[in-house]
């Protein structure tokens, strides 16, 4: 593979499914086609979710935090709030024993039902239902060179990497550091899956992802 940034641009403009116009448009209109049926079955429990976290939490139940999504424009995602602040404690890396995650926090999260108002996020063109997840600045807009194909996508609410790191918050509560873990093992073995996921995409292997998360 070729290995200035400029010739990385052309080779994969020219061998990438997914960058070629006809693929993204067919992709746009799966994300919209199934976050309008999401958003019809479950805003009621989006609402019963965001009044119990807004109970629980004593704030706002509605989550939102900047995101880096595609051209490494921020956006805003929306989730269930599922933490409390807890005092010193400010990392953006969360464990499965973080303390500030609340007892109703750990039942959203495990049934990722805190995840369901991204289905918004989705509709408006913010992200789609596959591909990278987005990251808070400090991760995505730090990536370089041929990585940097990755924010030529629309982020996604699950994917390869997402799959393969569905517990992750229990991996890290094992990790020495966890923060030094998450960033030099697990996100660039999430940035090495993301680019096959580019490489190898087609609309089949999308639909098998959101069959892969909804069953759990």
């Amino acid at each position: 593979m070729p290995q200035s940034g400029c010739d990385n641009h052309v080779y994969w403009s020219d061998t990438v499914n997914l960058f070629r116009p006809v693929s993204r448009s067919k992709k746009r209109k799966l994300d919209i086609l199934l976050a309008s049926m999401g958003l019809f079955l479950v805003w009621w429990l989006i609402g019963l979710a965001w009044i119990a976290a807004t109970i629980d939490t004593r704030r706002n139940g509605l989550f939102t935090q900047q995101r880096v999504g595609m051209n490494g424009r921020a956006f805003t995602l929306y989730k269930i709030r599922t933490m409390r602040d807890a005092p010193g404690v400010t990392t953006t890396v969360t464990c499965s024993r973080d303390p500030r995650i609340t007892p109703l926090g750990h039942l959203l999260r495990r049934t990722k039902v805190d995840e369901l108002p991204q289905l918004w996020n989705v509709l408006k063109g913010d992200m789609s239902f596959v591909g990278p997840r987005p990251d808070v600045e400090g991760f995505a807009d730090s990536l370089e060179g041929e990585q940097r194909q990755l924010l030529r996508v629309r982020p996604g609410i699950t994917g390869p990497a997402t799959l393969k790191y569905r517990d992750e918050e229990a991996l890290l509560d094992k990790a020495a550091d966890p923060e030094g873990y998450n960033r030099n093992v697990i996100w660039p073995d999430k940035v090495r899956i993301n680019l096959h996921y580019l490489r190898e995409w087609s609309l089949a292997e999308d639909l098998k992802f959101i069959w892969r998360t909804l069953a759990g």
